[in-house]
């Protein structure tokens, strides 16, 4: 992965964290938060990794649509 490649990917990642509310949730606590993604690593090393896996797409997919509506929504009602 060339540089520029790796920073926006490294942006997008740290966007999905602040999207997810953990920096608040967390009062923005570096520790806490690699020990969460410690222990999501941990949770996928075991034996249930695929039904894990899919349960969270399910819940990704579902939050990003819920997104797109709204701001669709808003977008809409601005007119």
């Amino acid at each position: 992965m060339k540089r520029r490649e790796r920073t926006r990917h490294l942006i997008e990642l740290g966007g999905l964290v602040a999207k997810s509310g953990l920096v608040e949730l967390t009062k923005d606590d570096r520790t806490v938060l690699y020990g969460a993604f410690l222990e999501l690593a941990l949770t996928l090393q075991g034996e249930n990794r695929e039904q894990i896996m899919a349960l969270w797409q399910r819940q990704g997919s579902r939050a990003f649509r819920s997104e797109a509506e709204t701001k669709e929504d808003a977008a809409g009602g601005s007119r």
